[in-house]
């Protein structure tokens, strides 16, 4: 039974991921930083943990609670958005949170379990978004949350150097029904994930060179940086 390890998982897609991989018949492991959270993952079957994304003290204890751990998938599901220009200054308040969970907070997390991953050579991916591709920018909508996606997608780039047993990819979930999506998102949940989890699929079985590093969309498609 292949096992894999969800950040982020209470709500929307990370929920969705776990749902449909326990349904597959994977083992789960998935971290919530509620105790909600953590309820409503059990619901589906997963096992928890606790971990807040945006907290390096909470994230730099992962290793600890995952110790003896095999991994095959690991996917940073956590994130935050915000939609202002460039025209308003960030609060430092608003820049920190979205900067460390969603740029530092994967920076926390793969050093930690990239030894579980490379005993299966498996993958580490982290939901991204197609507004940190600096070819694809229009304009300066959420330029916040845009910057805290290419700095996401840097590192992961640069990541895939030093962790070369096993596959670092950035993943566009598209535009999808979620909290941070909105009612008018076409894209519904249930179908992201399950596009997302046939590109991961895809990756962890073809093993193709072209992966490593890569920014795709979620039905496998490269995207330009």
């Amino acid at each position: 039974m292949p096992t894999v390890l969800l950040i982020g998982a209470s709500r929307g897609i990370g929920f969705e991921l776990a749902r449909q991989y326990i349904e597959e018949g994977w083992r789960v492991i998935a971290t919530a930083r509620s105790d909600d959270g953590i309820a409503l993952l059990k619901t589906l079957g997963a096992e928890t943990l606790r971990l807040d994304a945006a907290n390096p003290a909470s994230n730099s204890g992962l290793a600890w609670q995952l110790d003896g751990e095999k991994l095959d998938l690991a996917v940073y599901v956590a994130g935050v958005g915000d939609r202002d220009t460039a025209v308003s200054p960030p609060t430092r308040e608003k820049f920190d949170l979205l900067m460390h969970t969603n740029a530092m907070g994967p920076m926390m997390v793969l050093p930690q379990v990239a030894p579980m991953l490379a005993q299966s050579s498996g993958t580490f991916a982290v939901i991204s978004s197609h507004f940190g591709s600096l070819t694809l920018t229009e304009s300066s909508m959420a330029v916040l949350y845009r910057m805290s996606k290419a700095a996401l997608n840097m590192y992961i780039r640069c990541a895939q150097h030093d962790f070369p047993e096993i596959v670092c990819l950035a993943l566009h979930p598209g535009w999808v029904q979620t909290d941070m999506g909105g009612p008018q998102a076409p894209v519904k949940v249930q179908d992201s994930a399950a596009s997302l989890r046939q590109t991961l699929e895809t990756v962890r079985t073809e093993r193709d060179p072209k992966h490593r590093g890569a920014f795709l969309n979620h039905d496998g498609q490269a995207l330009p940086w």
